[in-house]
């Protein structure tokens, strides 16, 4: 029998008007509750650089340096950054000379005092040797990490495990007013290359993303290539203009345009890595309540202006500067931690299965009462990455586990876990991922009370 509150979740559906996609028969429509995620973001700041995707020349992608002695003062945004920080960056490479774009990320201490600069973890990947873009299917347990699907999957998958790039994870010290190299590295002609850092500065620093062509050196009939070196990079951030051409504008925030509305790719710092959350009944409760046999519920994860599932929850990290022609929030949240707890608790007088799944519904903005699917996803995948699902199995032995995930849009997705809870038994289930580049929000993370009850955990 369905809960009053499923009752009324009926009832609400069938007041709305359906729309067309609703109606037809290809299309699933499930009536059930959805709620605003707990939580928000920290406040660790994020150098974000996505903006342009596409590198068809060398100049500069991100600069926070002071625009003064620069010959492009546009091109940098004036904003020291210290303390705990993170490093994101995605770009492809398609050059308009028939030569090697190196990415370089120049650090400059603007101080009389020595800043130290440790990497706490890194990772990059490029898709051609690193991480090919392959056909998986749409649930792979991983134990071992071996499972992925483009530089974004594999590199967000990585950091969650705890991977770390020794080539990356550096101590740097930098004397005052001198600039070093975080790091250079290569991206071939039409390869993606994405890269993460968790970094921690005791002191003020100026950065600079930049790309910059392979340098040439002739010898007799000789001409051999290499790297550019760190004053070739620091002439770069002093004469180097934005690299052009530029990605779409965004659509300003106070226009409306629904399924119109351009985003825009990010460059600029954003506010927040970690969305942590215990998600309960409600403030002061210690609890989730599971729903009613046969019912679920569903939180929305990396909701953007047009796409709260009802909620009016915006979940996109502030910009605190960008380029004007730049995204005005960080849409998407890609390599922001999401560290999500669910204390279950069967408050029903029969024994329940409970399943936990992520899911990819068609993106809506006005409905909080229902989730629309298809029994056909196809087309461009909308996630692809991995999720790690930790908890206590019946015998009270802890279990942590790998999923690799590839959802279309409409996907309703296989369980992350099944777990079996007696009436009034408790049991936590963590959910932990990145959210990977090359994914388009919003997903929903459902807690569903199955109709037939499993003889044991998975």
């Amino acid at each position: 029998m369905l809960s009053l509150l499923s009752s009324l979740l009926v009832a609400q559906t069938a007041s709305y008007p359906l729309t067309y996609r609703e109606t037809q028969p290809q299309f699933v429509t499930q009536p059930q509750e959805i709620r605003p995620l707990p939580g928000k973001l920290d406040d660790v700041l994020v150098f974000n650089s996505n903006s342009p995707e596409v590198v068809s020349t060398e100049g500069v992608l991100l600069s926070t340096f002071p625009p003064n002695g620069k010959l492009y003062p546009n091109a940098h945004l004036n904003y020291p950054i210290q303390g705990r920080f993170d490093v994101f960056t995605h770009h492809i490479s398609r050059p308009s000379q028939p030569r090697k774009l190196y990415q370089g990320l120049l650090v400059h201490n603007p101080t009389s005092e020595t800043v130290v600069i440790r990497v706490l973890q890194g990772a990059s990947y490029v898709n051609s040797t690193d991480a090919p873009f392959i056909n998986l299917p749409s649930m792979v347990e991983d134990p071992s990490g071996r499972v992925f699907s483009g530089p974004g999957s594999r590199l967000m998958g990585d950091i969650l495990r705890g991977v770390n790039q020794k080539e990356l994870s550096r101590r740097i010290v930098i004397p005052p007013y001198q600039t070093r190299m975080l790091f250079t590295l290569p991206i071939n002609p039409s390869n993606a290359r994405s890269t993460f850092l968790r970094v921690y500065s005791d002191g003020p620093l100026y950065m600079a993303n930049l790309a910059h062509y392979e340098v040439a050196e002739t010898s007799g009939e000789t001409t051999v290539y290499r790297e550019p070196n760190l004053n070739e990079w620091r002439h770069l951030v002093t004469k180097g203009n934005l690299i052009y051409p530029r990605d779409l504008a965004p659509t300003p925030p106070d226009v409306y345009l629904a399924d119109k509305t351009i985003y825009g790719r990010v460059a600029g710092i954003s506010v927040g890595s970690e969305w942590q959350a215990r998600l309960v009944d409600g403030q002061g409760k210690p609890y989730l309540s599971i729903p009613q046999r046969g019912s679920a519920f569903s939180y929305p994860l990396s909701t953007v202006t047009t796409g709260t599932h009802g909620t009016q929850q915006i979940q996109s990290a502030p910009m605190l500067v960008r380029y004007p022609d730049t995204a005005y929030q960080a849409h998407g949240n890609y390599g922001v931690h999401y560290n999500l707890t669910l204390p279950l608790v069967n408050k029903t007088n029969q024994r329940q299965t409970v399943a936990v799944t992520l899911q990819t519904p068609f993106k809506e903005n006005q409905y909080a009462d229902r989730l629309i699917f298809t029994h056909r996803p196809q087309g461009q995948v909308f996630f692809r990455g991995t999720v790690q699902v930790s908890y206590q199995d019946e015998t009270g032995n802890p279990q942590q586990k790998f999923f690799h995930l590839v959802q279309r849009q409409g996907q309703q997705g296989d369980p992350l876990v099944r777990i079996n809870l007696a009436p009034g038994e408790k049991r936590d289930v963590s959910v932990d991922f990145l959210y990977p580049p090359d994914a388009t929000p919003p997903q929903v993370l459902t807690v569903k009370s199955l109709e037939l009850f499993y003889g044991s955990s998975r």
